[in-house]
């Protein structure tokens, strides 16, 4: 429920609901009876809430997904955002492998620790989940969450058939027509057994089942990274 999302963050800020609310323009008593009584928050009032408190989560607060607070700037001109498990560690310090998907033609020869791929780059950001490497994303079907030119680092899944975490982002290769279909996509159970529901955060991407046999590899989504150009 997003109004209990607002008041565990009112908490955690140490702020009254008369300062939240009068912060937003919002009549007073409106926020903390809609938290109070699990009602809704209305879209113009979370607009109000995430252009105030830039230092609120988007995704954690309209999905519950992630941290509650935004992650601090990567560089002057980049944002990086952990997407993290409960059951998740940080690792203080590692050299995540960043790769040219064009260039290696996929992600499966990438997973298939071909010693003959070789990464672009590495990403060194401390206190992050253990990550198996990091790759740039195309397309819109993420957006707002992630846009084309974002970078995600993932954790790769052995085992696909019985270690997926149902609601959270992935980055996979699915096998189409002899070709590889490389995207990022939330995963959720389907209607038929079998086969796998892949959910865009864009909803003018319509949701679509596929079969879980034509999932050639699977990764879990762990960060983004978005470099801002500034000219």
């Amino acid at each position: 429920m997003v109004s209990k999302r607002v008041g565990q963050y009112i908490e955690a800020k140490g702020i009254s609901y008369y300062a939240f609310e009068n912060s937003l323009g919002s009549s007073r008593g409106s926020i903390s009876k809609a938290v109070k009584d699990g009602k809704s928050i209305g879209s113009n009032v979370l607009e109000k809430i995430l252009s105030v408190y830039s230092d609120i989560n988007p995704v954690w607060l309209l999905t519950g997904y992630g941290d509650m607070f935004a992650e601090p700037a990567l560089t002057g001109n980049g944002a990086v955002k952990t997407y993290r498990l409960k059951t998740d560690t940080t690792v203080e310090s590692q050299q995540i492998p960043l790769y040219d998907l064009e260039a290696v033609a996929g992600i499966v020869p990438i997973f298939s620790n071909d010693k003959a791929i070789q990464p672009v780059d590495h990403i060194s950001i401390p206190h992050m989940p253990k990550c198996d490497g990091a790759v740039y994303v195309t397309g819109d079907s993420m957006y707002p969450i992630l846009k084309s030119g974002d970078i995600v680092l993932y954790k790769e899944v052995n085992d696909i058939a019985n270690n997926i975490f149902w609601g959270e982002m992935y980055l996979m290769s699915i096998a189409m027509n002899d070709e590889e279909y490389i995207t990022v996509k939330y995963i959720h159970r389907a209607d038929v057994p079998g086969y796998i529901r892949l959910v865009s955060e864009n909803k003018k991407h319509q949701d679509k089942d596929v079969e879980l046999s034509k999932i050639r590899a699977l990764a879990l989504v762990k960060a983004s990274i978005r470099i801002n150009a500034m000219l």
